[in-house]
């Protein structure tokens, strides 16, 4: 498992994303498909919450924790911020319109994954992204 901890701004992506390729690296697993799955996912949730802060929160401090983990039976990750409560459908959720800008990172998300959880507990929004193996 591993499990690092970031500044809720947008440098932070790129340091999500490289932590993500070492992981993953580290793990000796030949699956393209899962791999580019749980990746995709990790990138547009850790993004959602960097643009929910500057765009809602703006508060200094804001942080997100990424916690990857893989098992026999599937690979997880888990975000936790400590940003403003999300409350959210994920079942109401749809793909953005092909004009739109933004709109479409839960969605794709959610496309990716086999299961995607979204909860709010002691001050933290805690998202969970499985890719069954």
């Amino acid at each position: 498992m591993t499990t690092f901890d970031v500044p809720a701004v947008p440098t932070s992506l790129d340091t999500v994303q490289d932590r993500f390729a070492t992981w993953w690296d580290g793990l000796g697993v030949d699956d393209v498909a899962h791999r580019f799955a749980l990746e995709t996912a990790v990138a547009e949730i850790a993004a959602n919450i960097v643009e929910h802060t500057a765009r809602r929160d703006q508060q200094e401090g804001r942080r997100y924790t990424v916690q990857l983990e893989a098992t026999d039976q599937a690979f997880t990750a888990v975000l936790r911020d400590n940003g403003l409560p999300v409350d959210i459908d994920l079942a109401a959720v749809t793909m953005a319109d092909v004009e739109a800008e933004s709109g479409r990172g839960l969605a794709l998300a959610l496309a990716a994954l086999d299961r995607l959880e979204h909860r709010h507990e002691h001050g933290h929004n805690v998202w969970t992204l499985v890719c069954e193996r």
